[in-house]
């Protein structure tokens, strides 16, 4: 197999509070980042991802575990000496200089010669769309000019492997999502390893390659971003990602990877096993993205018992509430002694095509579309 551009092997950071107290920010987290990939650490804030980050450039000793990039150890190397820059919220541009002096500060200090910093610095600045804002200071630049004067920054001393920390934090919500769009596009341009730090999950699914999902230190789950969302494999992870309805019950059995579940109004449901944690007899939850279920009107001529096998879970119900969202429609629906949420995307017109509140249902789902969690 391919070298690693990099690899985190049983990572611990501590940390001592303003009371003495030892406080664990990075929990034996071992990553492997390939050569080229655009990899998210996502998680909220206080997760661990950001010190993590921090480790690999250098900035921070890890209290135990090791750091290589491109099979290298670096453990006790300069951040200077690492071939990796990093790129963070706040931009760190200097205001006294220039852009193009901005560009060209670290080629100057690594003694690159002036016409050559100069040449890969205006490349720099053209492969970020700013070919022309050399001669202008920070203060004359939006934010999301700024942005892309620190990427050029960063990659204009072709590191390795490029860190950044959060940062499109700083940009409104209709930049930040145009500079996700450029950002990945510019990724694949250079293919350079990138290991992108968020908070956002809708950012880290729009960019990354794979992602490692991050709560209290410990990496939760690493897959690409279908898998995290389609197949979380804990409960954090499903509800930090997307939209979720947790169907509470009682795992009943356990059939190779399929779960059956005992729902708190009596009914059984299957769902995927996908967490070591679930066991027989132990309340769980049945994971259930809104978007996954499909609603029909119930026909009060046929029978009241929904047919269900192993492929399909059918439940029948009634629609408790309705809310028209534009794109879709949103109901919360009443069965099985459980209430959950199901969207419907408005294929037809408005408000003629809704089920009204009191309608009652069906509510199904592909069983492997449902997860059951700890």
């Amino acid at each position: 197999m391919a070298t690693p551009a990099v690899e985190v092997r049983e990572l611990v950071k501590d940390f001592v509070d303003g009371a003495g107290q030892v406080v664990r920010a990075v929990d034996d987290v071992s990553l492997s980042i390939r050569e080229g990939e655009f990899f998210a650490l996502l998680g909220p804030s206080g997760c661990g991802k950001t010190t993590t980050l921090r480790v690999v450039a250098g900035f921070e000793d890890p209290t135990s575990g090791s750091v290589l990039l491109r099979g290298r150890p670096v453990l006790g190397v300069p951040a200077f000496h690492r071939p990796v820059n990093t790129v963070f919220q706040d931009y760190a541009l200097f205001p006294h200089m220039t852009v193009l002096q901005n560009v060209m500060f670290g080629l100057r200090m690594a003694k690159v010669s002036a016409a050559e910093a100069r040449r890969r610095s205006l490349e720099a600045l053209a492969m970020v769309h700013l070919p022309d804002a050399g001669e202008r200071r920070p203060g004359q630049l939006s934010g999301g000019q700024k942005q892309r004067v620190a990427l050029a920054r960063a990659l204009v001393n072709r590191p390795a492997v490029l860190l950044l920390d959060e940062p499109l934090g700083a940009l409104d919500l209709k930049l930040r999502k145009a500079m996700q769009y450029e950002l990945k596009q510019l990724q694949q341009q250079v293919g350079i390893t990138f290991v992108y730090v968020t908070h956002d999950q809708e950012e880290a699914l729009t960019m990354a390659d794979r992602i490692a999902v991050m709560s209290a230190g410990k990496a939760l789950q690493v897959g690409t971003p279908d898998a995290v969302y389609e197949r979380p494999s804990s409960r954090f992870v499903a509800d930090f990602i997307g939209e979720t309805n947790f169907l509470e019950g009682t795992l009943e059995a356990r059939y190779g990877e399929r779960g059956v579940v005992r729902l708190a109004g009596g009914a059984t449901v299957a769902a995927a096993l996908r967490d070591p944690a679930a066991a027989v007899g132990h309340a769980v939850a049945v994971a259930l993205r809104p978007e996954k279920v499909t609603l029909a009107a119930r026909d009060a001529s046929a029978s009241s018992l929904p047919r269900s096998d192993d492929a399909t879970t059918e439940l029948p119900g009634v629609v408790a509430d309705v809310h028209y969202i534009g794109t879709d429609t949103r109901y919360r629906v009443r069965a099985a002694g459980v209430e959950f949420v199901v969207r419907v995307q408005n294929r037809q017109t408005g408000f003629d095509a809704m089920l009204p509140r009191g309608t009652e249902v069906v509510a199904s789902w592909r069983s492997d579309h449902a997860s059951v969690l700890a």
